[in-house]
């Protein structure tokens, strides 16, 4: 391959690369609006969020958490 068709090759991949964040961080920033809207009407519902992420950690662990635990066996 000529140098300038590797070039060309990496720069289209960069510059399809760089599109490729931008629209991830579009998905992220609605997907994180979504979830602050949520966990708003929770709070004024009287639902003590940080309670149920407490209480979520200290559950057991589900199935695909047991499947990679690598000490399952042990």
């Amino acid at each position: 391959m000529a140098n300038e068709e590797i070039i060309g090759f990496h720069k289209g991949s960069l510059s399809t690369l760089y599109k490729e964040r931008q629209e991830l961080h579009r998905i992220i920033t609605i997907v994180d609006q979504l979830m602050k809207g949520h966990t708003e009407e929770l709070k004024k519902l009287g639902v003590d969020i940080a309670a149920e992420a407490q209480a979520a950690q200290e559950a057991p662990q589900g199935l695909e958490e047991q499947i990679d635990d690598p000490n399952r066996l042990a």
